[in-house]
């Protein structure tokens, strides 16, 4: 049987970003700490971090964020970068603020550039978020882009033949699968995540991509009616769809 981890109350909740250890120790004395309905006012305890602590612990009032193992999707908006670095709008700005000083940090699994809207995964389990990424689990991203130019009705066998290669590129693409949906628009599905490769790609056609958005990912799907700049945090069973 797996041994369950203990923590300091405040060193768990400094690592969940919820303040300094000298911050919950003000907060505990102030009464803004409970476990199961008591008041906590010793965060030098050690507790047990099991997966249901959000449900028996309270902060300022409100349930506690997910201790690990955290899944957001979001439904990126245009114009948003995901990079903790770069300037302007950041996807992690619309994440409550102390999700950006966790410990382990939250990340995005894959980049959607800055002009690609739709799914897009975060969290701060490094394990799945390379098990996501890899090459090896043939993930399938699909996209539905909106096109310049007409089809021409060539692109779904040249996408699918496995044997295109990217301007500056020498390995060929994986096989991909394009839908048509009208003339100037269809959805292609991925198991790549190369620089720009959906753009490329109809780039490689002699077409050019106005308008992309990510749909699903594997057998996740976005979910219906989630504007742009929602989000939420996926179940256990959610998070399996991604490999199906």
């Amino acid at each position: 049987m797996a041994k369950i981890p203990t923590s300091r109350v405040d060193r768990l909740l400094s690592s969940m970003g919820y303040g300094s250890r000298s911050e919950m120790a003000r907060l505990a004395k102030a009464g803004g700490i409970t476990l199961d309905a008591a008041d906590l006012l010793d965060v030098s305890k050690r507790i047990p971090v099991t997966p249901d602590l959000p449900t028996r612990m309270e902060i300022d009032g409100e349930a506690l964020d997910p201790v690990a193992g955290m899944v957001i999707l979001l439904n990126k908006p245009l114009g948003m970068t995901c990079s903790h670095k770069e300037g302007g709008a950041l996807v992690y700005d619309i994440l409550p603020a102390r999700w950006r000083r966790r410990d382990p940090a939250i990340s995005t699994i894959g980049r959607l550039d800055k002009q690609t809207t739709g799914l897009l995964l975060l969290t701060d389990d490094g394990d799945l978020l390379h098990r996501v990424i890899s090459p090896k689990r043939h993930v399938k991203k699909t996209y539905r882009a909106k096109l310049a130019r007409p089809l021409d009705g060539t692109e779904g066998d040249l996408f699918a033949l496995g044997d295109l290669r990217l301007e500056g590129e020498t390995k060929p693409l994986a096989p991909a699968e394009l839908e048509v949906v009208s003339e100037t628009e269809a959805l292609l599905s991925v198991t790549e995540g190369r620089y720009h490769q959906v753009r490329r790609m109809f780039a490689a056609t002699g077409n050019h991509v106005e308008e992309l958005h990510r749909e699903r990912l594997g057998g996740l799907s976005l979910p219906e009616g989630m504007a742009p700049g929602q989000w939420k945090l996926l179940s256990d069973e959610e998070i399996a769809l991604i490999f199906q």
